[in-house]
């Protein structure tokens, strides 16, 4: 699809910042700090197999709505109404989400949010293969990679600020979502493409869908994104819990406090790591070794607090795993739109693209509840490696990109 904008080149880029930015405000303020929070006050004796099954139910939402929503948006020519319905049906829910009181009100709520959110998130990603060419993936990818350190700092500062009266931060949190959206939408006008008349029937809508995974550079484009994700979220989806139960704090150091300092360590180096890694891969044009250096990386890091459980192991890690992290993220991203199978179905390819996003954190959570009750906290970095390096693995089969 070519969608024909008013806004383009170096002047989308502030826009899909915003975008971004407030779109990883939410993921990581409320996914990190608000429902865990809120989810051991409701239920402290069962809070891992409960967040298990809050996190883990809400992702399904996530995975089955972003790639329908894409394809929705590549059927109806138009990014801009499903980036601001999705915006403002957050907002909506996360009003009401901050006053559950109960584990099956929170899972309900978040995976109203999720699906919400995963409309918006759908339009959104699909900005960048629409108006933005290829020799500027890269860059334009890092400037899209920074709304995670950026979106994750201030989305943690304000759920720990707010988590004793969570249903203030639910409130700001969605108003940041929906005032992007606002904006962008204004400042970013775009004129439909033109659509197909024929409606395809639900077999072979079905098999369309499915028909990227097919395309041998994207599918292993899929798993390597799917195994890095994996082993990220089975170690941050309870680092909450982590910090409450197994890393010593110094004394005086609340957990929630001991977030709210991680994080921005963890996103500055996230952000370095994601514009170094983006021009860089840009200028080289070589995107594998960037990609492979960085999941191998994220890999090794897990052992830091396996063998040292301290804050100060902590603190390590959290800025090693950002630097890795953010390196993949940019420079993934812009192999992904590179090995796109129709440039006409880039949404819906996109979409299904994130269920490697949203699909590991299906498994994540129970897979994380399962380690924590038989094997301890610690097993969960020897666990979130070992998959952050078959990542690493995953992306030597790509012929198209170097």
């Amino acid at each position: 699809m070519n969608l024909t904008a008013t806004v383009t080149g170096r002047g989308l880029l502030p826009l899909l910042l915003l975008g971004n930015v407030a779109m990883y405000t939410v993921y990581l303020g409320i996914g990190g700090v608000l429902v865990p929070a809120q989810v051991a006050a409701i239920d402290p004796a069962h809070k891992v197999t409960s967040l298990g099954l809050v996190a883990g139910v809400s992702a399904v939402f996530a995975t089955l709505v972003n790639p329908i929503a894409g394809a929705l948006s590549d059927r109806t020519g138009r990014r801009n109404p499903w980036i601001l319905g999705g915006g403002l049906a957050a907002l909506g829910v996360f009003a009401l989400l901050g006053h559950a009181g109960t584990v099956l009100l929170v899972a309900v709520g978040w995976c109203l949010g999720q699906a919400a959110m995963n409309v918006y998130q759908a339009a959104l990603t699909a900005v960048v293969p629409d108006r933005v060419p290829a020799s500027r993936r890269g860059a334009a990818s890092a400037v899209v990679g920074l709304g995670v350190p950026i979106g994750g700092t201030l989305g943690v500062a304000v759920a720990s600020a707010t988590v004793g009266t969570p249903s203030t931060g639910y409130l700001i949190l969605g108003v940041i979502v929906a005032g992007a959206a606002l904006v962008f939408t204004r400042l970013a006008p775009e004129r439909p493409a033109p659509v197909e008349g024929r409606h395809p029937g639900l077999g072979e809508q079905v098999r369309v869908f499915l028909s990227c995974l097919a395309h041998h550079d994207f599918r292993w484009a899929f798993i390597g994104r799917a195994l890095l994700v994996l082993g990220y979220f089975t170690v941050s989806a309870y680092q909450l819990y982590l910090l409450t139960d197994h890393i010593r704090l110094p004394a005086g150091l609340s957990p929630a406090a001991a977030v709210a300092v991680l994080t921005p360590i963890s996103m500055g180096a996230m952000a370095l790591a994601t514009v170094a890694g983006g021009v860089l891969s840009d200028r080289l044009g070589r995107r594998k070794i960037f990609i492979g250096i960085s999941a191998g990386l994220a890999g090794l890091v897990m052992l830091i607090p396996l063998v040292s459980p301290t804050w100060t192991g902590m603190l390590l890690f959290g800025g090693l795993n950002g630097l890795a992290f953010g390196c993949f993220m940019a420079v993934d991203t812009a192999l992904v739109t590179l090995v796109l199978p129709r440039a006409e179905d880039a949404a819906r390819d996109l979409g299904v693209l994130n269920v490697a996003n949203a699909g590991p954190q299906i498994i994540a959570p129970f897979v994380a509840s399962v380690i924590v009750t038989t094997a301890g906290y610690g097993s969960l970095f020897l666990i979130g490696g070992a998959l952050s390096v078959l990542g690493a693995l995953a992306v030597i089969p790509v012929r198209s990109v170097r």
